[in-house]
């Protein structure tokens, strides 16, 4: 882990194109201020790790269960995109 010290209002350059900037320091807590293209997800750890969590556990639903999903929503049934699209994409 690379360990860096920084004051209010400087910065830390993130390869190209993302700026992480100390924006304030209130006793033991940092207010960081970050800068990254719009494709680049910025998260808290802790959401970061429930998303990845959600994400399993959509991963592993039966496909009887998304239609369920889809009728709770009072959509219908959700189509089976098969190949159509972009992957990933709905």
């Amino acid at each position: 882990m690379l360990v860096l010290s920084r004051q209010r209002d400087e910065s830390i350059m993130i390869g190209d194109n993302i700026v992480v900037t100390i924006v304030d320091i209130r006793g033991d807590k940092v207010r960081l201020g970050i800068n990254a293209p719009a494709e680049v997800p910025v998260h808290r750890q802790e959401v970061y790790e429930a998303i990845q969590r959600e994400n399993l556990r959509a991963s592993r639903l039966e496909p009887g269960e998304t239609q369920e999903i889809g009728k709770l929503a009072g959509r219908g049934p959700v189509p089976n995109a098969g190949n159509a699209g972009e992957p990933g994409r709905s």
